[in-house]
């Protein structure tokens, strides 16, 4: 099972709904796409709840004046039957600058941004605008 896609799913969704926030099984790649998503401003707050099984995270989704929400599209770019992995010097620009890459390095989750300038490689999780 995909659990990244699972869990960009269940934003999009809870987004198109409207909802104010949602409840998901919490792992460290949920728990660093989620830190990122916050410092790039696409939604408002998380926590992890941590209990004696794998622990659930809730996450506050942020909407615009309008009431739209502020993550227009959110795309998985390696999926289990195809893994898609880049150098540092590939990452892609995403929407001319108005969205986000994600990826996983060895230094853990990080943009786009970041691993261009520390001069990271990894598997492309996802894109964000």
């Amino acid at each position: 099972m995909d659990t990244i896609g699972d869990f960009l799913t269940r934003i999009r969704n809870a987004g198109a709904s409207k909802h104010e926030k949602l409840d998901i099984p919490a792992s460290n790649v949920r728990v660093g796409i989620a830190k990122i998503l916050l410092d790039q401003g696409y939604i408002r707050s998380f926590k992890v709840v941590r209990d004696d099984k794998q622990g659930v995270m809730r996450v506050y989704l942020k909407y615009n004046d309008k009431g739209k929400p502020v993550i227009t599209a959110i795309d998985r770019v390696s999926r289990p039957g195809r893994r898609v992995y880049i150098k540092s010097d590939e990452v892609p620009l995403v929407r001319d600058g108005f969205g986000i890459s994600i990826l996983s390095t060895n230094r853990g989750v990080v943009d786009g941004d970041t691993a261009k300038k520390d001069k990271l490689g990894g598997e492309y999780l996802c894109n964000v605008w």
